[in-house]
Formats: structure tokens, C-alpha cells, sequence
């Protein structure tokens, strides 16, 4: 028999518009010769839901769509859904089949770790899932399901289970595909079931789900892959061989990004989909002739093309010549839109309405931030006055610890490499030169640096980036301790410094623009710590400070 994977971009809340997709997939699929189509996770909703899932009207909607769907498509449908039940709420997956439900599943293993929070929402399921369609009896599990050891597949082999379907939102970060089509090869050996793994693609604020929905048979052959960060419909055969084993042929499987361009791929849906979703008319950023603003505006042009996306450049006194030349050269490049919006006099503006104030008082960082916030100011008018999303571009090394301005810098609506550190921000921008040159090299060679003061450059404030990104991945995403990490070779001076700026910038990181998720552990859902903090993860005895 022949089943089609639907590998779709939905948009959570709008089950309406995302029965309606499906509907059209079902149809092409249909006129395909197929006799099945699988959706992924929570179709009809979009995944995650969140809290629209303590909606009772939303939930009758999602009923509703489902109910159209079941009328329409032209062919079974193996459906995710959230389903109400008996007062309980579940993450199902239903056979959608002459008008009605044919076969129910709920999604028995509920993750509630890093961005998942599925206890807060649905119960449990308790009953195997599977269904007969053309001889074959297929298997059902919903994501979470494959990777918990308590529901290991050879449990269905008393049911002469010859596929299993698994129905999947799982959010990419680096490394991830990998990880799933190895575990979906363990899994396969264990049973000799065959299984087809199909997920969500798209943007949902800062998750992407990345597709790369696969296939392997039974004897372990990897037979389908679809591509990455990509919409597909894709036909599969299944054969039953020898009453037995179940083979599956497809199309070559398409190979996996190699990480540079996973990355860039995952940066450039994640920003497209929050645009185009949330209904902006474009983007705008300011480009400063820094590494970080010029990687942002390439994204931004492949992401939306380059007509709608805007640059304000805004030079101070600080400002090297060579910056805006650098600025200027990029615009050029990508052909993106730009205004030169110099901001001296609303600097002196400023200063002069603070001297009652002020007075007595030295220069310190109070006047740097307040050319960043007059810039925020500055671009916020623009994103106001025409539609467009005030993209902020600030690293995943200067959120860590706070070298950045609240209001200023960190002003805008989405955060598009908020989750890269900046020794990747480098190397994204290499990769991005390697496909036509966008960023001159001299930006890629200078010291970088916040022009808000005179001769300023970052590591006058901050450790290498090599040493902070190497503490930083030590102990934000391995969680490891300032012991741990200063016997790695690290400064213990270092490392202590870094973990209290870290803990001081909590409030600065709370009040940031949501940003793309490319890390096993990014700030923000993944990791929720306490503003008002008293533990000292630098200090000796538990993290308490000696009296």
C-alpha cells in the first residue's frame, strides 16, 4: 500500500486554517495513489499550544476541525489532535476514516523537561494504539512515546504489528536529527518493526521544528528521508514480505545539512515564520558595521528577500569611519533598504537635558547606554510608522552576561541570534560569505566593539569569546559547577567573574525579545532561574558566602 507524510508548517491556535491544509494535502495525496496520509503531533492545533489548551472554546474548535476533516478527506487521515475526554484532556492521534474516528490513540509518555511542559496540560494515555488498513496493521506512538524505555516497540509484536507510525513535533536544536534517526534505528533493531517518523516544520516564536521526517524498514535501512526546514508531501510504499517483515521503498533519502548550514537554515525559517505569522509587513534592524548587526541582515534578506528589509544606520561620535563603510557595503551587497540617521545632536539633546542632574557626576556607562536607547528609540519610530519587526541583534554571549543595553540594544521583537554564541556568530557569517560575499572581511578581522566610548572594545569588559563561550556552554548547557570548569584549563578568576555577571543579567535576560532556538539549552523556556537569587554558584560551601 501506498501512505503519504505530511510534513506541513502549522500555525498554532488557527485549527480552522490547519484542517484546511490538511484537507489539501489529503487530496493531493489521494490523486497520488496513496491510501493513508500522516500528519505530525497535534496537527489541528499546532504544537505547542500552550496555555489555549485551558480554552474550552478553543478545544471545541479543534473538535470542529476535526469533525470537517473527517467529512472531507478523501482518503484515511491518521490525525494529532487534543482530544477532552471524560474531563481529561489528551495528546491524540486519531484514524480519521468514512466520516468519523475510527481509532483513537492518546499519547502515553508526556515530557516536562527543557521547552516541554505536556503535564501542566494532558493525561496520560494507557491503551496501545494500532489500526488494520489494505492487511497491514500499523502501530501508533506520538513523539515523546518512542523515546521512553517503558514503551518499547516490541511490545506491539503480539499484535503482528508491521509498521509503526510515530507522529512527532520535535523541536530542532544542533545535533538533533541525528539523534533521532539513531534512536529510531535502535528501536527498529529491538522490534524488526518497521517506522515511519514524521514531523512538524516550521517557526512557533523561538522553536523551529526543523521536518526531516524518515523511514526505516525492518531490516534497519534508512529508506526515506525528507528535507529540512522544508513543507513535503511525501509518498511511501509498503510492502509486507514473507507474511512478516514489512519493506518500505521511497525515493532516495535526502541527506542532512552539515551543521553551519542546519544553523543558518533553522535562523532564516525561525525569523520568516514569525514574520509572516504574525503578520509584518517586513523588518527593520540597526546595522552598526559589527559582526553581529551585519550576520542579522543577511538572515534577514534570505529569510524575506531583500525589498523588505530595512537597515537604520545611526553613527555617533564614537562611531570609526570604517564602520559605516563596512555598514554601507553590506546594504549594497544584499540590497536591502537603508537611512543614515546620525544621532550626535540627540546625544547632546540628552546630555544637556540631564545636566541639573548630572552635574558633578563623571561620564560612565550611563552615557553609553543612553546612545543605545536613543538608537532603540530611533528604530522602534520606524517599526511603529511602517509595520515593520524591530529585529534585535545581540548574541548569546552578551545576553549571558548582560553586556548589552535594557531598552537600548535588547529593544525589539524578536532576537534572531539570541541562542548563538559569538564565536558561531562568526562562524555563520563565514559559512554565509562562502555563498556569496555579504560581509567584508575586515569585519570579520576587527576587534569587535560597542563604539559608545571612545577606543572601546568588548574584551576590555569581557573574557576572549573562546574562554566565555567555552564557560558558558560549561555551565549554562552541561550545568557543570566553577569547579568543574576551572580545571578545565579556565582562570578560576575567570570563570567566578563570568558566573556573576551571568547571575546579575537574569533581569536583563527576562525583559529580552523571544529569538530562535538552535542550542540544546537556550535561555528563556529552557532554563528558569529566579531573579531574586541568593545562591553564589561561585563561592565556596554550596554556593554560600563565608561570614
Amino acid at each position: 500500500m501506498r501512505i503519504a507524510l505530511a510534513q506541513c508548517d502549522l500555525r498554532v491556535g488557527d485549527a480552522g486554517g490547519n484542517a484546511r491544509l490538511l484537507l489539501t494535502r489529503a487530496r493531493e495525496a489521494a490523486a497520488q495513489g496513496a491510501e493513508l496520509l500522516v500528519t505530525p503531533e497535534l496537527a489541528l492545533s499546532g504544537y505547542p499550544p500552550e496555555d489555549l489548551l485551558l480554552r474550552r472554546d478553543f478545544l471545541d474548535c479543534c473538535q470542529q476541525a476535526l469533525e470537517f476533516l473527517a467529512r472531507e478527506t478523501p482518503l484515511p487521515i491518521l490525525a494529532g489532535h487534543p482530544q477532552q475526554q471524560e474531563g481529561r484532556l489528551y495528546n491524540a492521534a486519531s484514524l480519521l476514516r468514512d466520516g468519523g474516528v475510527e481509532t483513537l490513540y492518546h499519547k502515553r509518555c508526556l515530557p516536562n523537561y527543557q521547552v516541554f511542559d505536556e503535564k501542566r496540560y494532558f493525561s496520560a494515555g494507557a491503551r496501545r494504539g494500532s489500526f488494520v488498513l489494505a492487511g497491514v496493521r500499523f502501530g501508533v506512538l506520538i513523539c515523546e512515546d518512542i523515546w521512553c524505555e517503558d514503551i518499547a516497540p516490541q511490545e506491539y509484536s503480539a499484535e503482528e504489528i508491521r509498521c509503526m507510525l510515530v507522529l512527532n513535533a520535535s523541536p530542532y536544536h544542533r545535533g538533533k536529527p541525528a539523534e533521532r534517526e539513531s534512536l529510531v534505528h535502535d528501536r527498529v533493531r529491538q522490534s524488526g518493526v518497521a517506522m515511519v517518523y514524521v514531523n512538524l516544520v516550521g517557526g512557533q516564536d523561538e522553536l523551529v521544528f526543523d521536518g526531516a521526517s524518515f523511514a526505516v524498514d525492518a531490516s534497519g535501512q534508512l529508506q526515506a528521508r525528507l528535507p529540512q526546514f522544508q513543507e513535503c508531501l511525501a509518498l511511501l510504499d509498503v510492502k509486507v514480505e514473507g507474511g512478516t517483515a514489512c519493506r518500505i521503498l521511497a525515493p532516495e533519502p535526502v541527506p542532512l545539512l552539515e551543521d553551519l548550514e542546519e544553523v543558518y537554515g533553522a535562523l532564516v525559517l525561525g525569523l520568516r515564520d514569525y514574520v509572516e505569522k504574525n503578520h509584518f509587513v517586513g523588518a527593520v534592524l540597526g546595522l552598526s558595521g559589527g559582526i553581529d548587526s551585519a550576520l542579522t541582515l543577511a538572515i534577514a534578506a534570505d529569510a524575506l528577500g531583500a525589498e523588505r528589509v530595512h537597515a537604520l544606520l545611526m553613527p555617533s561620535r564614537y562611531t570609526a569611519p570604517m564602520s559605516v563603510e563596512d555598514a554601507l557595503s553590506e546594504v549594497n551587497a544584499l540590497g536591502v533598504r537603508h537611512a543614515i540617521l546620525p544621532i550626535d545632536s540627540l546625544f547632546d539633546a540628552y546630555l544637556e537635558a540631564l545636566a541639573p542632574i548630572f552635574s558633578g557626576t563623571k561620564a560612565d556607562v550611563t552615557e553609553e547606554n543612553l546612545q543605545a536607547r536613543i538608537r532603540a528609540a530611533l528604530l522602534m519610530a520606524h517599526s511603529n510608522k511602517f509595520g515593520h519587526l524591530l529585529i534585535s541583534t545581540g548574541n548569546k554571549s552578551e545576553m549571558a552576561v548582560g553586556y548589552a543595553t535594557l531598552y537600548g540594544d535588547m529593544a525589539g521583537g524578536f532576537a534572531l541570534i539570541r541562542d548563538c554564541p559569538k564565536t558561531l556568530v562568526y562562524a555563520l557569517a563565514r559559512y554565509r560569505n562562502r555563498l556569496g560575499g555579504v560581509i567584508p572581511e575586515r569585519v570579520l578581522e576587527r576587534a569587535p566593539s560597542a563604539e559608545l566610548a571612545p577606543g572601546q572594545k568588548d574584551q576590555d569588559s569581557l573574557p576572549a569569546y573562546e574562554v566565555l563561550d567555552a564557560i558558558l556552554q560549561a555551565y549554562v548547557e552541561r550545568g557543570e559547577s566553577a569547579e568543574d570548569i576551572a580545571v578545565q584549563g579556565i582562570s578560576p578568576t575567570t570563570v567566578d567573574r563570568t558566573l556573576q555577571m551571568i547571575q546579575r543579567a537574569e533581569y536583563k535576560r527576562r525583559q529580552g525579545a523571544p529569538g530562535v532556538r538552535i542550542s540544546p539549552l537556550a535561555f528563556g523556556k529552557d532554563r528558569r532561574y529566579p531573579i531574586t537569587n541568593g545562591f553564589r554558584p561561585w563561592a565556596p560551601e554550596c554556593g554560600q558566602e563565608k561570614p
